[in-house]
Parts: structure tokens; C-alpha cells; sequence
């Protein structure tokens, strides 16, 4: 049965979406919810630990987020002259170039602002000149793909990394601040590339690592690039008429092995965000259609899996996830994991409860 895209909204005031992180990364609460009943309990994510049976997989995304907003200008567009005409000239030159995916050394899909006035040919000079980026191709919605070049010794990634402002999502309201660097982070990234962050690993600490651990509990990495089209918004109607964007991930040849085990062994296998959802849940279907014996497919491969109500899942039967926009992908996959109304009732509770919503906010723990 399709899913209308009204069936994806809940009401949600403003107030509710967290602008800023909290002091401590593990001081925000978790909403614990039971699959089977829709029952919910309010706890600390502090309490993770011990909440656990202690025989888990947990699987984690060490991706690492990218200063992917980029703000340069036109070349050619400025002048000596004081001139009124030549100062409106310098303000219209301003471009922002959001990277949003690497199809090849130095060369980025990125949106341009304003992207109608940016022709192939064209380039943007950003700082004092030592990066330069040439638009080579226009793809659909906006999408460019732009070359990067640098004067600088240091290369072009250590530029972007310098130059580059960290992409807060649009329900942000306000720029991007020194300690977004270190905070839109989770401490287990390690691998660049995202150009935003597997949010629900945003709450762990090394101590609540290190806690987890003891108990017993297993722990393995996987890399998913978190790109632009997981948060795309859907423009159908209905979530079938939806066309998912690709994501890059990577499975590691070890984390399949302790994936493999946890799952011949009955234990439960606990995904930290949607991002390790998709991609274990792509491995898989990959891994059933070529008749393989494992049950994910190691390696590199691209996401392009829409996970929508009525989805079989294969692999993960635990999620831990932050709140999600209404009318998203996110949600609909939530939706499929745990049901639409327990989900819904879970998202009204924790509005009338106080949770902090979206990136920097609060989390669920649904198992």
C-alpha cells in the first residue's frame, strides 16, 4: 500500500529543535521504546550501558564530516575603480559551493548559489586565491560538478579544510561556530568524506565507549558518506514516486565477520543511526542477490536502497536514532523499522515531554 507523504508530518514547534549542543555529549536523554509494544520509558543516554543485555553487536558510521560549505567569487567580476556600480558588481560575485559528493580526485557534485548564473567554464576563487574550483558538468536539481585546483603546496583537501565552513543543517538558525568543528563530530570519526553527521553517534564519549564495552558488548565500524540525498526532501506524493540519491559505504572484511557471527549466534545487532541501517540493509540485499553465503557483502559499494514501510529488514533488529524531520526519508525508514502510529505516539510523547529534536538534540532507543 503507498505511503502518503501526509502520513510522514507531525506538529513540532520551533522551540522544540536543538540549536546548540549540550555542554556534555552524553547528557542528552533517550527515549527507550519496545518494538514489539510501542511501550516508552525516559531515560539518560548516560544509562546506554547498562540498558544493554551486554551480548550486542553495535555497529557504528566513522565518518567524518567535511567543512563542506565553501564561499568564494566569481573570477573576473571585481574591479579597482570605487565605484557604486563596481561595489553592486563585487556583492553579485559572492558564490557558496556546497560539496556534496567526491566522484574523482580534486572534482566534487556540489550545489552552487546562485546556480543559474554559473555556466560550465565558469570559475570560483575562494580566500586569497590559493583554491579555485571550474564548473565542468550541470546535473539535474542544481547539481554541479566543479574541479578543484590549489596554488597552495598543501593540496586542495587541506584547503577545503581551511577554508571550508561546517555545513549545519538549514533547521540551524544560525552560522557555524569554532566548536561545530570539534561537536558535529561524533569521537569515533575517522574516516573523511560526510558532508553531515551520523547524528546518533553524536552523544557517545570515549568513557561511554569504554562502558559498553565492559559489559560485554561487541563493537565494529563501518564508513557510510553521508550525502545530500538523505536529506533531500520528497517532492511525490507518495514515498514510492521518491528517487533516492546514492551514498558511498564501505564494509570492512572484519566488520562483515563480526556481523556474520552476531547474527548465526541470535545476538542482536544494534545500528547507530539510519546511516548504518542503510548500509547493512544494502550489503545484505546485495549479498542475497548474488546467492552469497554471508549474510552483508564486504567492501565499497553505493547506497541507493529507499527503506520504506513494509521493508524486510535482514539485518538490524536494534536502532539507536535521533528525531527526525516530518515528511522525510529518515522518518519513513524509522517508520518501517518500529511502525508508523508507535512511532508517531513515541514523537508526541517527546514533544510533550521536552525532548530536543534533530542534530544536536535527543535520541531514541528502539529495540
Amino acid at each position: 500500500m503507498a505511503v502518503r507523504l501526509d502520513q510522514l508530518d507531525y506538529d513540532l514547534p520551533s522551540s522544540h529543535i536543538a540549536q546548540r549542543p549540550l555542554q556534555r555529549r552524553d547528557s542528552s536523554r533517550l527515549l527507550a521504546m519496545d518494538r514489539a509494544s510501542g511501550k516508552l520509558a525516559d531515560r539518560m543516554f548516560a544509562e546506554l550501558p547498562g540498558l544493554l543485555r551486554g551480548e550486542e553487536l553495535i555497529v557504528l558510521n566513522n565518518a567524518r564530516v567535511i567543512p563542506a560549505r565553501l564561499f568564494g567569487r566569481r573570477l573576473g567580476v571585481f574591479s579597482d575603480a570605487p565605484s557604486r556600480a563596481s561595489r553592486q558588481e563585487h556583492l553579485s560575485g559572492m558564490v557558496e559551493v556546497f560539496l556534496a559528493r567526491q566522484v574523482g580526485p580534486d572534482v566534487w557534485e556540489a550545489l552552487v548559489r546562485p546556480g543559474r548564473k554559473m555556466k560550465t567554464g565558469e570559475r570560483v576563487v575562494f580566500g586569497e586565491g590559493e583554491l579555485e574550483a571550474e564548473i565542468i558538468a550541470r546535473g539535474e536539481f542544481g547539481v554541479r560538478t566543479v574541479r578543484f585546483t590549489s596554488r597552495d603546496p598543501g593540496g586542495v583537501t587541506a584547503q577545503i579544510e581551511r577554508l571550508g565552513h561546517v555545513p549545519l543543517p538549514p533547521y540551524i538558525d544560525r552560522a557555524d561556530e569554532s566548536a561545530d568543528r570539534e561537536r558535529y563530530q561524533t569521537v569515533f570519526a575517522s574516516r573523511p568524506g560526510a558532508v553531515a553527521a551520523p547524528t546518533a553517534g553524536l552523544h557517545f564519549t570515549p568513557e561511554v565507549l569504554s562502558a559498553i564495552r565492559a559489559r560485554g558488548v561487541e563493537v565494529c565500524e563501518l564508513t557510510l558518506d553521508v550525502g545530500l540525498g538523505t536529506f533531500q526532501p520528497i517532492h511525490s506524493e507518495t514515498l514510492e514516486g521518491h528517487v533516492m540519491h546514492a551514498e558511498s559505504y564501505e564494509i570492512s572484511e572484519q566488520a562483515a565477520q563480526q556481523i556474520q557471527a552476531a547474527h548465526s549466534t541470535l545476538r542482536p545487532i544494534l545500528a547507530v543511526g539510519t546511516t548504518v541501517v542503510r548500509a547493512l540493509e544494502d550489503a545484505a540485499l546485495r549479498a542475497a542477490e548474488a546467492s552469497s553465503e554471508t549474510l552483508v557483502r564486504s567492501g565499497k559499494a553505493e547506497a541507493r536502497l529507499f527503506i520504506v514501510p513494509g521493508f524486510s529488514f535482514r539485518v538490524v533488529n536494534a536502532l539507536l536514532t535521533n528525531f527526525h524531520l516530518p515528511k522525510s526519508t529518515l522518518l519513513a525508514l524509522v517508520y518501517a523499522f518500529a511502525g508508523r502510529e508507535r512511532v508517531l505516539t513515541a514523537y508526541r510523547h517527546a514533544v510533550e515531554a521536552g525532548y530536543r529534536f534533530y542534530s544536536y538534540g535527543d535520541c531514541m532507543l528502539i529495540r
